[in-house]
């Protein structure tokens, strides 16, 4: 039966979340029921692709992301995909009226990684967010939102600055990975190779803006998603403090973390001011 089939699909994007991200394995939890699944489906198909560009190395890339992409397109037209995650991706697109442009920018930064190594100005730099990034919060923001087109257009700028800021914190968390293994190097004006105090000041500063302004969001979201991107917002502001703390030496030679145990009181702390409406 096709519900069954259904079923394990979900199973499988919820499986892709738990294995891949502690971190946002944790947020989801915080999210209510009804949104829950739908936003187990959208990490999945994201971090499919991002794994295809990523990991991939013994492998033709290129050829899979094609291969991913065609299929994508198929599952949303025809509603169904024997891959489980595009399976599970299609039911939340066609279920929220997630637009074209949305996935199709997400699959054309990941096509960026495969073809560009180096963003020289600010709107290279972006434009590869806009699509790597932005699209992913707006596409969650259609499914809190739950079909208010009102509260969506309300809430679109603030939804993407703070995608904005989760991705230009993973750049820096991830410099010495992306410098060394991948050879990309994503901000413009800066040399990543020998960093800088003064850059990562600036960067961080950078960051710091896109964090307020997606609070502001935050706050407006509707209940059922407000913990639980305020506590993927709680744990990047932390991440966030660690590389500001963190001689700029140290950040281009190794990967700055956010120890477990840190992050079950971080979760603690996100509940308390939710409950108390602090947020």
């Amino acid at each position: 039966m096709k519900s069954l089939f259904d079923k394990v699909s979900r199973q499988c994007s919820k499986a892709v979340t738990n294995n891949y991200s502690t971190s946002f394995s944790l947020a989801s939890k915080m999210l209510g029921p009804s949104i829950r699944q739908d936003i187990h489906n959208i990490y999945g198909f994201v971090r499919f692709a991002d794994e295809i560009v990523d990991s991939f190395h013994d492998y033709d890339k290129r050829t899979l992301l094609e291969r991913f992409e065609a299929d994508l397109k198929n599952a949303i037209e025809d509603k169904i995909s024997l891959n489980p995650i595009l399976n599970s991706f299609q039911e939340t697109v066609n279920k929220y009226d997630i637009t074209p442009d949305m996935y199709e920018a997400f699959i054309h930064s990941m096509r960026l990684d495969l073809d560009k190594s180096v963003y020289l100005t600010d709107e290279e730099y972006k434009n590869y967010i806009y699509g790597s990034a932005d699209v992913v919060g707006l596409m969650s923001l259609k499914v809190f939102v739950k079909g208010d087109q009102a509260k969506y257009d309300d809430l679109k700028e603030d939804a993407m600055r703070l995608g904005s800021a989760f991705q230009k914190v993973n750049f820096l968390r991830d410099l010495k990975a992306d410098l060394d293994v991948l050879e990309r190097s994503y901000f413009p004006n800066t040399d990543l190779q020998d960093l800088s105090e003064e850059d990562k000041a600036r960067l961080i500063q950078e960051i710091k803006e896109d964090f307020d302004a997606g609070l502001k969001g935050i706050q407006r979201l509707p209940v059922e998603a407000k913990l639980g991107v305020y506590t993927a917002y709680v744990y990047y502001r932390r991440l966030l403090t660690r590389l500001e703390r963190t001689p700029s030496k140290e950040i281009r030679n190794a990967r700055i973390r956010v120890p477990n145990y840190e992050k079950i009181g971080l979760l603690a702390k996100g509940y308390v001011s939710y409950r108390l409406n602090l947020i």
